[in-house]
């Protein structure tokens, strides 16, 4: 296990991680315990390290975290070796002020009203734990090293690994 980043450290490589990828499988429970998971574009990671997203307030996602908002979000960038998995707190915001301050064009293409769309809230998720795998090498590196790890016959190290601690 790699080491474990305290609070400072982990929120900025929480955000580090998330925009080099900005979409993730959104993961939510639903009433009859089975696993949901759909891909959602990450709008910001902010100074606590809370991921924040754009919805419609009337989603069956927004249904699942008002019944269970515990939920994971995992980002994967395959092309990089980096992968991020976040458990945290969902939450419905209602809030006209951090929808503007939020707001890009690309939002835009799900909610033509704009911020006025009487569908439109936001989804905070409060990270309690994250666990992350960078290994950001190019894949020649990469094949290097299993390839000296098989011939020397030690474990082959994965590159930077850990959980980050955002509480």
């Amino acid at each position: 296990m790699g080491a474990i980043l305290k609070r400072e450290d982990a929120i900025r490589k929480v955000s580090d991680l998330i925009n080099e990828v900005r979409v993730c499988m959104f993961t939510t429970i639903d009433d009859h315990g089975h696993v949901i998971s759909r891909p959602m574009a990450t709008v910001d990671v902010d100074k606590d390290g809370n991921v924040w997203f754009f919805s419609n307030e009337y989603s069956g996602k927004v249904t699942q975290i008002s019944e269970n908002n515990e939920l994971n979000l995992i980002y994967s960038h395959p092309g990089h070796n980096t992968y991020l998995n976040i458990f945290g707190i969902g939450s419905i915001i209602i809030d006209k002020e951090k929808m503007k301050q939020l707001w890009t064009p690309a939002v835009e293409v799900w909610f033509p009203e704009g911020i006025d769309d009487p569908r439109l809230c936001l989804l905070k998720v409060d990270t309690k734990q994250a666990w992350y795998w960078d290994n950001s090498s190019s894949k020649m590196v990469i094949f290097f090293n299993m390839l000296t790890s098989i011939i020397r016959g030690k474990r082959y190290e994965e590159g930077e690994h850990g959980e980050l601690d955002i509480e």
